[in-house]
């Protein structure tokens, strides 16, 4: 992925020229800052590189086509960005292969392109990545599980324990209940067991 490259003494001079010549905030893009010295004086010159928002938008579009053909499938993207944040929605031809059992292919993908993109820019990007609407499903299943939890909680005032899920799970259950007066949650266990448990708050 090509960086537009901008050089001078002050960094935030040259950042705020980089952004006035290219017409875009910084919303809009990643800026990746180097300094060096030269000279008999050693003096420093600072090197802005600038990533346009939407030229790393079509670099993971590219990157993500060449995992998934590799795997057999085709797929279609459609992608959404606001606030730095960048969604991609993949609609295959088998959705199924490209989640993986509860979503652990989904998630890998997510991470292998994260890094991907930290290893060009050396920062990773606010993105999120979804097959179809699983995403949102799993969430909106998630949230119910919470709820008719929190209120057996209630009723029984005995804790209960959730099964072992991943980080992206649990702040969904954390979310959930988080404004709950009934209830409270907690994170426990290591590595692949942490799990919530769901306590009741003393009356």
């Amino acid at each position: 992925m090509e960086a537009k490259v901008f050089e001078g003494k002050i960094e935030e001079e040259v950042i705020s020229s980089a952004l006035k010549e290219l017409n875009v905030t910084e919303n809009d893009c990643y800026i990746k800052v180097s300094k060096s010295k030269s000279g008999l004086l050693k003096k420093e010159t600072v090197s802005v590189s600038i990533y346009l928002i939407s030229d790393l938008v079509d670099y993971i579009k590219d990157y993500l086509n060449n995992i998934v053909t590799s795997m057999g499938l085709e797929v279609n993207f459609e992608t959404k960005v606001r606030d730095k944040q960048i969604t991609v929605k993949m609609y295959s031809n088998n959705n199924s292969i490209l989640i993986g059992h509860d979503g652990k292919t989904l998630s890998a993908l997510l991470t292998i392109v994260k890094q991907y993109v930290y290893n060009e820019i050396g920062e990773y990007p606010y993105l999120l990545l979804d097959v179809e609407n699983y995403k949102e499903k799993q969430e909106h299943r998630l949230e119910r599980l919470a709820k008719n939890i929190a209120k057996d909680v209630e009723r029984t005032k005995v804790a209960v324990e959730m099964e072992c899920m991943n980080s992206y799970s649990r702040r969904i259950i954390h979310n959930a209940l988080a404004n709950n007066p009934h209830v409270y949650t907690e994170s426990t266990g290591e590595g692949s067991n942490r799990h919530v448990v769901v306590k009741p708050k003393e009356d």
